[in-house]
């Protein structure tokens, strides 16, 4: 079953298309790699599927639930706001450079929105953050602040956060772009995990080794067009396509 479905996703900034015509669909349990050159339009496809952007294009349904309800004018008309909300709390996101909550410790960072938005007890939402906690191997740091942990403890912390949120899809926008290559490891140690207990992820990373081997699907793209995509022994080992050969050579040769 997909969980998430794109379909001829575009968006333009003025007069710049940034995506064009972009169409997958994410199954259950399955974990999507997107790689591709930077200002390919790996994260603004991000952001347009987590309405931090708005589509300029095409539909997207998120468990069943559509995003876009038509056109109006030429533009999408997107769906009522109790809809929206709906689709919000089906995904999670981690952004690149962790958008913790400074002044508050690392418990309330987890619980504030599963108190606030999911309403739940601050007992449960204490409860399931201290089990976050201890399975992202922060256990001890859960009265700590963001300042006084390393960068690859806070972005554990920020994928606590929104696995705390309990979400259907998680989204990961370059996880370890802003992290020492010694902390780039703790991060996709993480997500190995998550992969093998079958939560569902979309990743866009610049990590080959970690996309080859983790990923049941990846997609390249580039110019804002999907160039290739399917399994990762197929586009790392056997691709047929000169404009992902070319793009691979370059951290083959790293």
């Amino acid at each position: 079953m997909a969980v998430l479905e794109v379909r001829n996703l575009s968006k333009s900034f003025g007069g710049l298309e940034v995506l064009k015509d972009i169409s997958f669909d994410v199954e259950k349990g399955c974990v999507v790699a997107i790689i591709g050159p930077s200002g390919s339009g790996k994260s603004t496809l991000l952001r347009c599927v987590n309405q931090l952007e708005k589509a300029s294009g095409g539909t997207v349904s998120v468990c069943g639930m559509e995003l876009i309800e038509g056109y109006k004018n030429g533009k999408p008309v997107y769906a009522p706001a109790e809809t929206l909300r709906a689709i919000r709390l089906k995904i999670g996101l981690v952004f690149q450079n962790f958008n913790l909550f400074p002044h508050m410790s690392v418990l309330k960072n987890i619980t504030e929105a599963p108190v606030c938005v999911l309403k739940k007890s601050k007992q449960e939402a204490e409860e399931t953050a201290v089990g976050l906690l201890e399975k992202m191997g922060l256990s001890g740091k859960a009265n700590s602040y963001p300042c006084e942990l390393s960068g690859g403890q806070q972005q554990r912390v920020s994928i606590a956060r929104a696995l705390a949120l309990n979400p259907e899809i998680l989204f990961f926008d370059e996880p370890t772009s802003a992290l020492d290559p010694e902390l780039t490891g703790e991060i996709l140690k993480v997500i190995k995990e998550l992969a093998k207990e079958k939560m569902t992820m979309v990743i866009v990373t610049h990590e080959m080794a970690f996309a080859r081997d983790v990923a049941d699907h990846v997609i390249f793209m580039d110019g804002g067009v999907i160039v290739e995509e399917g399994a990762p022994e197929q586009l790392f080992g056997d691709t047929q396509n000169e404009r992902t050969k070319q793009f691979l050579q370059r951290y083959n040769n790293n």
